[in-house]
């Protein structure tokens, strides 16, 4: 599962099917096999813009095309524990789990994606901490500097 979150698209692809893509769009006829295809490349780029902008083609066909809502899903959560919004991802991995609450993969996900959520959390604490430490010892440190005075 690790693999397919650092998995980057190799720029070919990325390039083979966003001229596809751009193609439907001026011909005004995208497919959702196109559109699909596309935000897949894009969710696995290595860029947050691209990121978000393939999270956003898969948002419209999540709305639009009921029959592949599970797999949009799934690449949604994806997506968005690439650019580090866990509590989005969750939400999409709790949402396909009521649809398959016995999809091993996701399941894996969702363990995945809690431990990056505490990760991330426990960094935030100790940058907090250490921000704080700096701030108290640059107030001491001004204490003393006028207590000499």
């Amino acid at each position: 599962m690790e693999e397919l979150l650092n998995e980057i698209v190799p720029p070919a692809e990325l390039e083979k099917f966003e001229k596809k893509y751009q193609q439907e769009v001026e011909e005004q006829n995208v497919s959702h096999k196109t559109q699909f295809e596309y935000a897949w490349c894009l969710v696995r780029s290595n860029y947050q813009a691209d990121i978000q902008k393939g999270i956003i083609l898969l948002e419209d066909l999540a709305t639009r095309h009921a029959e592949g809502k599970r797999d949009y899903i799934y690449y949604l959560a994806i997506g968005h524990t690439r650019i580090k919004e866990y509590t989005v991802a969750l939400k999409y991995v709790r949402s396909f789990l009521q649809i398959e609450p016995n999809n091993q993969q996701v399941i894996n996900l969702e363990q995945i994606i809690k431990k990056k959520l505490e990760r991330e959390g426990m960094i935030g604490v100790a940058v907090a901490g250490g921000a704080a430490a700096l701030v108290v010892g640059g107030l001491l440190g001004l204490g003393l500097a006028l207590a000499k005075k």
